[in-house]
């Protein structure tokens, strides 16, 4: 078995109206629902889209620093994350392309090592 990640940017979403996101409910929440049935999923979660709530921590200098708002700016950041177990590349394939048609957005998916 093989652990995945399969994440979105906040970015990818795109601009919608509410109605639009509540029509993605349903379809994103029955693949979760699927994954679990199928004992392939280990997580799944949006992140808060707020970076002034995000904090980082820093242990390069040898001395741990933490400090409020994301590492580094960035014109893109995660907004959501799902990691699965699965037997292959295809099955993992085949699950992203499920999340992305749940969610309405385009997904990345990279090996967990």
């Amino acid at each position: 078995m093989t652990q995945y990640a399969i994440y979105f940017h906040q970015q990818w979403v795109g601009d919608h109206p509410a109605e639009w996101f509540q029509t993605r409910v349903e379809p994103s929440t029955a693949v979760v629902r699927d994954m679990e049935a199928a004992g392939v999923l280990v997580f799944a979660g949006g992140l808060e889209e707020d970076l002034a709530d995000a904090f980082s921590a820093d242990a390069t200098s040898g001395t741990v620093s933490i400090s409020d708002g994301p590492y580094t700016e960035t014109t893109e950041y995660l907004g959501g994350i799902t990691i699965i177990d699965v037997p292959d590349l295809e099955t993992a394939k085949m699950w992203a392309g499920r999340i992305a048609e749940g969610c309405g957005w385009p997904q990345e998916v990279r090996v967990i090592k």
